[in-house]
């Protein structure tokens, strides 16, 4: 009887990975703060992602478990939304690694979230689990907080993994749909110097690392990316090719701050250079279906 456990599983990476998992699994089981109930045979258990209060119970005999909790970074970063996407992580994760503890016979496999931000700013080194170097400001001290939380605390019998992963690209959700609207509109130039690294990883590939991980029980950190992280100048290119618009109308950093000022978000999100590469997952021998941008694009333009 494998059991999936997938905590946060109601937003867009938890749908992507329920429709990847729905018959790779006996049962799946997603927590959530919305109302507890079954619905196409997914079971939902409500859970504050804070206390102990009999969701807990679900994690008994559990093959894998998945967190994906935290606050999105997309915000303004003021003091309480700084709090809350602390907290957020931070509190879910501990109260997890309770529940593991707690557990007669707990999760074999647990798969905790973490970001590729942890990283810092490259325009000249491609960072790797091995020889990646760790950045310091708040983003990257969230992450470092956010990983510390989950490997302080010893689960003898539980594989424990770090999800570092980075923007993540699908049809229905995430990033993409909103720099797809964009570039039709003809705003799809290069943001800011355009030359930052932006990783990515297409949603399906997402799904199949995290399989590939649980099977290979790779543990401590991954880099869920895809193995070509290119410039902004080039990402945006590439996508007004695929959707056809010929022209983009660049975006220089002070526009950026208005705007963002305007959208309730901050500019680190599309002017920091994430240069990352999953050198774990492929010496392992995972090979990517969407290895490429234009690849990853024509795909999701084609749904």
């Amino acid at each position: 009887m494998k059991k999936l456990i997938i905590a946060a599983g109601t937003g867009f990476l938890g749908q992507v990975l329920v429709a990847h998992f729905k018959d790779k699994f006996d049962e799946i089981v997603i927590l959530t703060r919305g109302k507890s109930k079954i619905s196409d045979s997914i079971k939902y258990v409500n859970w504050d992602a804070k206390t102990l209060t009999g969701w807990e119970n679900e994690l008994e005999n559990a093959s894998v478990l998945i967190n994906l909790a935290g606050k999105s970074v997309d915000c303004r970063y003021t003091e309480n939304n700084k709090k809350e996407i602390y907290d957020s992580r931070i509190d879910s994760t501990k109260i997890l690694n309770e529940a593991v503890l707690n557990c007669k016979n707990p999760p074999k496999h647990w798969l905790n979230s973490s970001t590729s931000t942890i990283y810092r700013f490259s325009l000249d080194k491609q960072m790797d689990e091995f020889t990646g170097e760790i950045g310091d400001d708040f983003s990257m001290n969230i992450a470092k907080s956010w990983e510390k939380a989950f490997f302080e605390t010893e689960t003898p019998k539980t594989l424990k993994t770090a999800l570092r992963t980075s923007i993540v690209l699908g049809k229905n959700g995430g990033a993409f749909v909103p720099i797809k609207m964009l570039a039709k509109f003809g705003l799809g130039g290069k943001q800011g110097k355009g030359n930052q690294f932006i990783s990515w990883i297409h949603e399906k590939d997402f799904a199949r690392a995290i399989e590939f991980a649980i099977e290979k029980e790779l543990t401590e950190v991954a880099n869920i990316v895809s193995p070509n992280p290119v410039r902004n100048y080039d990402f945006m290119k590439t996508l007004r090719g695929i959707i056809g618009v010929t022209f983009g109308i660049p975006t220089n950093k002070l526009m950026l701050e208005i705007g963002s000022f305007f959208i309730r978000t901050e500019t680190e999100l599309v002017l920091k250079s994430r240069n990352v590469i999953p050198k774990k997952l492929q010496e392992n021998g995972f090979t990517f279906e969407y290895e490429t941008l234009e690849k990853a694009f024509k795909n999701l333009i084609k749904q």
